[in-house]
Order: C-alpha cells, then structure tokens, then sequence
C-alpha cells in the first residue's frame, strides 16, 4: 500500500503502526521520526515562519484566513507521480495543517481516487479512536488496537496518581495570548490539575493577559502551537515585558515551565500521552525527571529578565 499523510500526527501514526515503508509522501512540517524527512514533500505552507514573531505570524494567518486563501499547497506533480492508494487528512485546525478541502481538491484536479481517511479530534480519546481508523484502513487493525491499548495503559497509570488540583494555564500561543484546547486541558485534568481557562473538546481562543491574571495560576505552562522549547525561549521577553506578568502566582513563585509544544501537545498523535506523562510529572513536583526535550522548568532570572 502507498501512504500519503498531509499531516504530522498521521505521519507518527502510521510510522507507530510499522507502516514507513508503505509511506511515500509526507507534510513539509512532518519531521517525526527524523527518517521521514527523506520522503518526497507534497504538502507545503505557503509562507516561511521560522524568522517571524508570533504577532508577525498571527497577523499573517489572520489574512489568509479573512481572503478565505489555504495557508497550504499540494504538490500536484509529485502528487500524480506518487499515485497513493490512501490520504490521510485533517478537519481539526486550517491553520496547523492543510484541511481534507484543499487535499481533495487537488486529488480530484490529478484524476486520482484514492483511500481518503480524514482525521477530526477533539479529545484524547478521539486521538485513539483516529489511530484505529488509520490501522483499520492500512490493513493494520490488530497492530492500532495493540498500540492503542498499551497508550491507554499509560494513561490510566497517570489517572491512577494523587491528584492535587492545581489551578494551571496554558498558553498555545504568546502574541496574542490564546488558551488551551481541544485535548490540552484533558491532559491536565487526567495528570491530576485544571485548566482555568481553556475547555476540553472546544478550539483554543484568543485572551488578554489580564484575564491570565485574574486566573492567577498555580502553574503556567507555554505549550504554543508549533514551537519547541528553544523557539519559544526566544519570545519569552514577550510575556516578561508584560505589566501583568509579575502578577500571576505561577510567575512569582516560579512555576512557569517552557514545553515542546509542537511535539507533544499541539500535534493529536501518540505522543500527547508523553506530554501527558510531563505534566503529571511537573505536578507531582518531579520536573528535575523531564528531558530537555520535552520541556524545563524557567529560573528566576529568566522569568525577571
């Protein structure tokens, strides 16, 4: 079978199902496991973020979501060359990856009928609900429920902890500040906090920082969209240069803590439940445990500068 993902977390998916081989086309924004990235690209954003502030890159998004223009383009020559029996898609976020709309489209102008499968997620349980739907269409069955299984296992051992409550924000996004959502805020509920802001199942959306305030969190965790942690050390001065920063409690008892927010909690694949075992682990007073990788937890000095 050829396998094309439009989308990172399909890409985990189908690489956790030992299905690599079979893969023959991947997103431009595809880069887990790392041997993916010898896989011809026929996803591309349309624009270059690397070099862009978050407010650059929000007021960029902004446009192309008012001109009613997809942040994203398919490759349509590689696409014909690739000839896949089965797309993998996405409904969740227009901005975070190429939508099921542009990809049909481009199958449809190639005069290609393929297996399209299109992924929609709003919780965690959603999550392993696609990694069935993606095993079952890649003759994979046995192999997703095995896998599913054993990621459910791991979530219940987290469920199974001391919970303490701890009132927790976390921020998608600096410049302007969004919220937490869709399955974000389940994964702090099940490693034992509660998000005051962000709603399970529900789209991230845009807050002030007086609102994060009046929250006054407990603990604030920087999981935006798309960046990791390096990425988003880079905007911290941001929210430091803020006049509310130095009112909230995550703030003044330093509990602020920079995670991979692209690798573990932005992307609806099996590793949000290593971002969930990172939570459990901050909340549990047991952060010296996380990889760097994964997240850290900010000193004083940083948090001031």
């Amino acid at each position: 079978m050829r396998i094309l993902s439009t989308i990172p977390s399909a890409t985990e998916i189908v690489c956790a199902l030992g299905l690599e081989k079979e893969l023959v086309g991947v997103s431009d924004e595809c880069d887990y496991p790392s041997s993916v990235s010898s896989k011809p690209v026929v996803v591309r954003s349309r624009f270059d973020t690397s070099a862009m502030s978050s407010s650059q890159i929000d007021s960029l998004v902004s446009e192309y979501y008012r001109s009613g223009i997809s942040l994203y383009t398919v490759d349509r020559d590689i696409l014909g060359r690739l000839k896949p029996d089965l797309v993998v898609t996405q409904d969740v976020c227009d901005v975070c990856a190429t939508s099921s709309a542009v990809v049909l489209e481009a199958l449809e102008k190639s005069n290609l009928q393929p297996k399209v499968i299109t992924l929609n997620p709003h919780t965690l349980e959603d999550v392993f609900q696609d990694i069935i739907k993606v095993g079952k269409a890649a003759n994979r069955l046995r192999s997703a429920e095995q896998f599913v299984n054993s990621l459910k296992r791991r979530v219940e051992r987290i469920k199974s902890l001391p919970r303490h409550d701890a009132r927790v924000v976390c921020l998608e996004w600096i410049d302007p500040p969004y919220c937490s959502g869709h399955w974000l805020p389940q994964l702090v509920e099940y490693a034992g906090g509660k998000e005051v802001l962000g709603l399970t199942g529900k789209p991230s959306r845009r807050i002030t920082w007086q609102e994060i305030a009046n929250a006054d969190p407990e603990y604030l965790l920087l999981t935006v969209c798309g960046y990791d942690v390096q990425r988003t050390l880079k905007e911290l001065y941001i929210a430091s240069n803020i006049g509310e920063w130095r009112e909230i409690q995550a703030v003044r008892e330093s509990n602020v803590y920079v995670m991979n927010g692209s690798w573990y909690y932005s992307r609806p694949g099996p590793r949000l439940v290593e971002g969930l075992e990172a939570l459990a682990a901050i909340f549990n007073h047991e952060s010296d445990k996380l990889s760097a990788d994964v997240g850290i937890k900010l000193t004083k000095e940083l948090l001031t500068r």
